[in-house]
């Protein structure tokens, strides 16, 4: 299994990713959401240019954060300053696409935009579309080496859930990128993505799979309801939470899922009290849904990280998240992507995940 870092697009993770690195994590993963975090392909130019074997990726990249040539123009430029170490990951969007109040963008769009950035990258030109408008375009500099590198490959993932999704994984994608959400057996999924792969032509070989979770190393003493645990894991257990606002509360609430109507109207109440604390318009709630979203739990939000949730993250001994790694490898799973919150929590899992679950799984 290869082992990941997901990191909260900060600028300075150049030192987290390169101590990862040394920690023994085979990737990076970069979140790309425009009002929280800083520029995804800014932070990632910093650890492509101080690391050098570490692999870095997107997860995930948003069609509507950048026109497709915008896109693979930066993927490329990445790829110039670390050749053979980039993926690109695209998906429909959550928060890039919530925090400003909107849905998810259908599977239509997520197919056409992947399409015409795996034709740039593979130097081809690429019918690209603005309004009633349509105009070829390709990377017209690409064999200018000053510029981008596509004579290394570029692979693209896509990070899908649902079965139209799962269709585009199968037709365009060399890699799938899943959050599992309750599933403990993926053979539908799998089938799925054959299934498409064999309409379109192309291998039915699974498809190298990254697992999304997040979780904490638990230290002597410590238990899930500790504060420092708490406060590595509970921030990254938020976003299901907020989903379920979205689902039957907010403006995007389209994200495939049907809202826990409990869990929902007490966000609800809860979110109301803060919007009023705060003097948040009544049209702008979503905005401080969002707050601390995989960052920080907004005062009050602990009451949601319930025991029952925090048991389902990858948080534990280091014996027992090797168990729960050997299941879900048992699964089909090929690279587990942990998530932190921030540079304390991240230097926390390149230490202690690194030396009590790396380092012992290797033995």
């Amino acid at each position: 299994m290869d082992y990941g870092i997901g990191i909260p697009s900060y600028i300075d993770a150049w030192r987290e990713v390169q101590a990862a690195e040394q920690a023994g994590f085979t990737h990076a993963w970069f979140y790309d959401s425009q009002l929280i975090y800083s520029d995804v392909y800014a932070t990632m130019a910093l650890a492509a240019q101080n690391t050098t074997r570490i692999k870095l990726g997107t997860l995930v990249s948003i069609p509507t954060n950048r026109i497709a040539p915008v896109t693979a123009s930066a993927i490329a430029t990445i790829n110039k300053l670390a050749p053979g170490r980039v993926i690109l990951t695209m998906g429909t969007g959550y928060t890039g696409r919530n925090t400003m109040g909107l849905p998810q963008l259908s599977v239509q769009r997520l197919r056409e935009y992947t399409q015409q950035v795996i034709g740039l990258l593979a130097g081809e030109d690429v019918l690209f579309r603005e309004g009633d408008k349509e105009r070829w375009v390709r990377l017209i500099h690409a064999d200018h080496e000053d510029f981008i590198n596509i004579k290394d490959p570029i692979p693209v993932f896509v990070a899908a859930n649902g079965p139209r999704a799962l269709g585009v994984v199968g037709e365009l994608a060399e890699g799938w990128v899943t959050t599992l959400r309750a599933r403990t057996d993926l053979a539908d999924n799998y089938a799925a993505i054959k299934k498409s792969a064999a309409q379109s032509g192309r291998s039915t070989d699974k498809p190298y799979t990254v697992a999304l979770s997040y979780g904490c190393v638990l230290r002597e003493g410590e238990s899930l309801s500790s504060e420092r645990v708490l406060a590595r894991v509970g921030p990254s257990i938020m976003p299901g939470v907020h989903a379920q606002w979205e689902a039957k509360y907010g403006p995007g609430a389209n994200l495939g899922m049907s809202p826990d109507s409990e869990v929902a109207d007490t966000y609800e109440g809860y979110l109301q009290e803060f919007a009023s604390t705060h003097g948040t318009p009544s049209d702008r709630l979503y905005l401080d849904a969002h707050r601390g979203h995989m960052v920080f739990l907004k005062p009050g939000e602990e009451q949601f990280t319930t025991p029952e949730l925090m048991a389902r993250s990858l948080t534990g001994t280091g014996p027992e998240i090797i168990e729960k790694l050997e299941r879900m490898e048992a699964t089909g799973i090929n690279n587990v992507a942990v998530s932190v919150t921030n540079a304390e929590g991240a230097r926390d899992l390149i230490q202690d995940f690194g030396r009590e679950v790396i380092a012992k799984r290797e033995k």
